[in-house]
């Protein structure tokens, strides 16, 4: 079957938003005294309270905490950094050959659509999307579970072995590819040593695989 649609995830996949998104919390935590733990840290990488972040810094703190308080602080010091990151490196190359080539393309994530919204309206990139698929707080749905995924296959109204998932978690890879989806892993640089061996096929940079290169490798069924 011929490739028919580009599933993207969004946070850390289109965007580097994960490396900001450490940054808040480690913010915090120092404030507090204490590091992130990075192994705690990636088991939320991808998908909706992976951990309990909150209840794990109160507990180091002692006491309890002004969540909203600080919440406010930790985002608003993700959203300046964000504001300096752009489209990652071979982004623009396969949205502009999903165009040309008639390949459909929506973005599948665990994040909510207020979040993607914001940001695809930021870089000028909110239209075009055949569909845009979000968790938006349920738990349920979000990744690993492969609905997500399901979800947007039926929207696009293709086969899973007609689309092409680009994932940079675990967590991402292990919910396309139990959609049955053939999936590439593209880490990032807080994603890097997680490990996405469940991947079909992974690569440092989609910059350093062309899209007519990845359709000429991708099983044909």
């Amino acid at each position: 079957m011929p490739v028919r649609a580009f599933l993207f995830d969004f946070d850390g996949l289109l965007v580097d938003t994960e490396t900001a998104a450490r940054a808040g919390w480690e913010l915090l935590f120092r404030e507090h005294g204490h590091e992130l733990p990075p192994d705690k840290w990636a088991v939320m990488i991808g998908t909706i309270d992976g951990w309990d972040i909150w209840g794990h810094l109160e507990e180091l703190a002692g006491v309890p905490l002004d969540r909203e308080g600080l919440n406010a602080r930790r985002v608003e010091h993700e959203l300046s950094l964000l504001e300096l990151e752009g489209l990652r490196p071979g982004i623009v190359e396969y949205l502009e050959a999903s165009e040309q080539l008639g390949i459909r393309r929506a973005i599948v994530s665990s994040s909510s659509r207020g979040w993607i919204d914001r940001h695809l309206a930021r870089l000028e990139r909110a239209a075009g999307w055949d569909a845009i698929v979000t968790a938006d707080f349920d738990r349920a749905r979000a990744k690993p579970r492969p609905t997500l995924y399901l979800e947007a296959l039926e929207q696009l109204a293709v086969d899973a072995r007609e689309a092409i998932a680009f994932e940079d978690s675990p967590n991402g890879v292990r919910a396309a590819t139990a959609a049955g989806i053939f999936t590439v892993g593209v880490p990032n640089a807080i994603t890097r040593d997680l490990g996405l061996h469940e991947a079909d096929l992974v690569v440092e940079s989609l910059a350093d695989l062309p899209p007519e290169q990845l359709l000429a490798r991708v099983p044909s069924s």
